[in-house]
């Protein structure tokens, strides 16, 4: 169990209205598109995977800094310092997004960390 309510085991897709205005219009282009999918969708499913990766959500554990602080900061603060642009964060997308259409096709899991 979490200690902090807003900690999840992994990225959760509540969270992701909470980005948008973090970044340029094309990053909110890319948080409206997902928001609209819905959250079993797999243009969703591959923003959460993305933001596996950035956050770093699986080396994230209930006594680990970031946990205590809860999802919701750790996710905004991750996008907000992301070094590049809005660009290669939908570049980073849609890698994550053709990991979940292989793993839709195929059974073939993407390499989560």
């Amino acid at each position: 169990m979490l200690y902090q309510s807003d900690a999840e085991v992994l990225f959760p897709a509540r969270v992701i209205p909470l980005l948008r205005d973090l970044r340029g219009g094309v990053w909110c282009e890319l948080i409206d598109k997902v928001i609209e999918a819905g959250d079993s969708h797999p243009d969703t499913l591959a923003f959460g995977l993305m933001m596996i990766r950035l956050d770093g959500c699986m080396t994230c554990h209930a006594d680990s800094y970031r946990a205590m602080r809860g999802c919701s900061i750790c996710a905004r603060q991750a996008v907000a310092r992301f070094k590049g642009s809005d660009h290669e964060l939908v570049l980073l997308w849609e890698r994550a997004r053709a990991e979940i259409d292989l793993w839709l096709e195929t059974g073939i899991s993407p390499d989560i960390g």
